[in-house]
């Protein structure tokens, strides 16, 4: 029942009342980035290996909160690529996983519902050697003395597919002490993973009130997409747990069984130097996606901003 409300609210979301606007008519109010890798992390090499996100912000305006039902719509205009990697690159193994590459594109809109904030959109999701990335990983691999990554694996990564995604997330920020804010949130995933998720943040630092909160769909950090007038630094703790229902990156009629649950944990810094320059580092740790990985990773989240 969930993924079809996820479903039901995303189409909504898209397709909520406002006043007519071409994209010229809007604003860009922020542009979010944020760089994950296991080289950051744990040095592995392997599953939940490296992504790349940006998120471009557009509105009418932006005063600290997104805006209500109806008004004016906050969009985020959202590109991504992922790559995830077996355990073994040399040759695919029964008990592992499979090299998958991904590019996405989608539209997500942000508003206020009572005390807490909405976001919710969908995506078209690439796949397969189409998308180039694990020839291009390959290449670069060979270049910089890396693991070779075997012509086998490639040639067992997930297919060529475009595949629909779609999401929805609830966050409530709770103000707890003068600079400390715990936001507890929920969020609903149907399409290339569905899934169902509870965690919780905690912010601690007043340098990045008046931000729009982004999470990271691999690591779940928080990352910001329209960045406050603060400065200085500030951090970031937080974890949730998922329940897992189907991923087409752990394809079934290969024998590979997904673990039915999955615990993230996170920690991270950021700093704000100036109006267009900041900073972010962040680990992430990972509980196993597959049944028989046996152990979690830890992958590093880095973000520098520099807007002239």
């Amino acid at each position: 029942m969930w993924l079809w409300l996820c479903v039901f609210l995303a189409t909504v979301t898209l397709a909520a009342p406002a006043p007519a606007q071409t994209w010229a008519d809007r604003t860009t109010l922020g542009i979010g980035r944020l760089f994950s890798n296991d080289f950051f992390g744990d040095g592995g090499d392997r599953w939940r290996t490296g992504s790349y996100a940006v998120s471009v912000m557009r509105g009418d305006g932006w005063d600290g909160s997104p805006p209500g039902w109806g008004e004016g719509p906050l969009l985020e205009w959202r590109f991504r690529s992922e790559i995830i990697a077996p355990r073994s690159l040399s040759g695919p193994r029964a008990d592992d996983r499979p090299y998958a590459a991904s590019f996405a594109f989608g539209l997500h809109s942000h508003w206020s519902l009572g005390p807490g904030e909405v976001a919710a959109g969908a995506d078209l999701v690439t796949t397969g050697p189409q998308t180039g990335l694990g020839r291009l990983m390959a290449n670069l691999h060979e270049r910089f003395d890396l693991p070779r990554i075997d012509d086998s694996v490639l040639r067992s990564q997930i297919g060529d597919g475009v595949h629909p995604h779609v999401s929805v997330a609830y966050a409530q920020p709770v103000r707890i002490a003068s600079s400390v804010t715990l936001r507890p949130f929920a969020e609903a995933q149907a399409g290339v993973e569905d899934l169902a998720r509870l965690g919780a943040d905690v912010i601690v630092g007043g340098a990045v009130d008046g931000s729009l909160w982004l999470r990271d769909i691999p690591s779940g950090q928080l990352y910001r997409g329209i960045e406050g007038p603060g400065r200085g630094a500030a951090l970031t703790f937080g974890a949730d747990w998922a329940s897992v229902g189907g991923s087409i990156w752990l394809p079934e009629s290969r024998g590979i069984l997904a673990e039915p649950e999955r615990w993230r944990a996170r920690a991270g810094v950021h700093w704000q130097v100036a109006p267009d320059t900041s900073f972010f580092y962040g680990l992430s740790w990972l509980s196993p996606e597959v049944v028989g990985q046996g152990a979690g990773q830890l992958t590093g989240q880095l973000k520098l901003n520099f807007n002239f």
